[in-house]
């Protein structure tokens, strides 16, 4: 039997994701990168590999799943299976008091402590997209115009090479900036002659201010060298069981400057964690 995709004998309609299969995944999605499947994800999962079973010609998810264990499949597939199974949602201001907090307090502070000797630098982990990171550009370079001698950097890093592409190009819809201020709208986005599929793309100057790499967080040791005044790590711990949650913050701690804030998402905690962080206010915590 052909289907409308034209692999033989898999009917994308009827097919199903087993659940020694799924277990399979599960197991190995949490043990490599710390992300949790449980059962109630099967059909999602399913949903989202079938997208990759069809272009591969293939006739099962069995199928899929012993070609994507063996030495082939781990070369030339993990890629395409993390930027299938991972989930990728934000948005330019998501959580805006974050900002606030930045722009009235951590950048004042900045300021009076270091003069402006050294640059501020700012990890974007989890940065998915690139929306968080151009819009803590936008404060950035919002505070720079009033303090010319100010200097920042942002390091975006994620697991997914294909959130990190379209990060790395800019380019959005339209509607994905209307949390964006109109003032800062004008300075930021370039707007495409396209009234019927509009995007925006950011300002070569944010670009050039946000590098961007790749990094899984379930790493024991991160390729980072550098030293960071503020890191956003927001709505990423929720994905990982509490253990992996405390492991992966004090990792990210050890590129904390001593006085350095830590943002999470509002629907995350740091509750009865062994961290080296003090609670500032809901969501916002200092380096102790």
């Amino acid at each position: 039997m052909e289907n409308n995709t034209g692999n033989k004998g898999f009917d994308c309609f009827k097919a199903e994701l087993s659940e020694k299969d799924f277990q399979a995944f599960s197991k190995y999605i949490f043990n490599e990168y710390g992300i949790k499947m449980p059962p109630v994800k099967r059909i999602m999962l399913q949903g989202r590999l079938l997208k990759r079973i069809r272009e591969l010609k293939m006739n099962s998810y069995s199928e899929y799943k012993e070609f994507f264990f063996s030495k082939e499949g781990q070369e030339r597939e993990l890629l395409n299976f993390l930027n299938v199974v991972t989930t990728n949602k934000t948005d330019f201001y998501r959580e805006p008091v974050h900002f606030a907090f930045l722009r009235d307090h951590v950048l004042p502070d900045f300021a009076d402590s270091s003069g402006f000797s050294t640059t501020f630098k700012v990890w974007s982990a989890g940065s998915s997209s690139g929306e968080e990171g151009y819009t803590i550009a936008i404060a950035l370079n919002e505070f720079k115009l009033a303090n010319p001698r100010f200097r920042y950097e942002i390091l975006g890093t994620d697991i997914s090479s294909q959130m990190l592409q379209t990060a790395a190009r800019g380019v959005y819809k339209e509607s994905k900036i209307d949390m964006v201020p109109l003032d800062l709208k004008r300075r930021y986005f370039l707007k495409s002659k396209d009234r019927v599929n509009p995007t925006v793309r950011v300002v070569p100057e944010l670009q050039a201010n946000l590098k961007l790499r790749y990094l899984n967080l379930m790493d024991s040791v991160y390729d980072v060298s550098e030293t960071f005044d503020v890191i956003f790590c927001r709505n990423v711990l929720i994905y990982f069981d509490r253990v992996t949650q405390e492991k992966v913050i004090n990792r990210l701690c050890r590129n904390l400057s001593s006085d350095g804030y830590f943002f999470i998402g509002h629907s995350e905690s740091l509750s009865g964690m062994d961290v080296p962080l003090e609670h500032v206010k809901p969501t916002i915590f200092k380096r102790r």
